[in-house]
């Protein structure tokens, strides 16, 4: 993955698309679009960093809430779970799709300094010297 492009150590990299966004709620659309989400998950990992999907965080938050991702409660889950999961990521992959959610994980990553990849074959590689 990446022409060559290394880094020594490994990320910490959110994988930010749409999961509710245009679904009106449907659960075989949402789950397709984890699904996609995580298709991400393998690619980040072979390049020697660690993916993350907020959903897998606020999605358990929301059912011992008694709640699911179409509750109101989800607003109060899902936006938060992955604004606080930046505080700890390095870095952002941006998936393809409208999501207000995604645009909003990008605009805290800028903000923070975050690099904000819209490939997954721009992330760089982890020098296998360094792991």
């Amino acid at each position: 993955y990446g022409d060559l492009m290394t880094t020594a150590n490994p990320m910490l990299i959110l994988i930010a698309g749409p999961y509710r966004s245009g679904t009106d709620g449907d659960p075989a659309a949402m789950a397709a679009n984890l699904a996609r989400l995580e298709g991400a998950a393998w690619p980040i990992f072979a390049a020697g960093h660690l993916p993350m999907v907020g959903e897998w965080v606020a999605l358990p938050v929301l059912r011992s809430a008694g709640a699911g991702p179409t509750d109101p409660l989800a607003e109060d889950v899902l936006y938060p779970t992955a604004e606080r999961l930046l505080n700890r990521c390095d870095a952002v992959l941006r998936l393809p799709g409208e999501s207000s959610g995604a645009d909003q994980d990008v605009a805290i990553a800028v903000s923070r300094g975050l690099p904000v990849y819209y490939d997954i074959s721009d992330i760089p590689t982890v020098d296998a010297q360094s792991i």
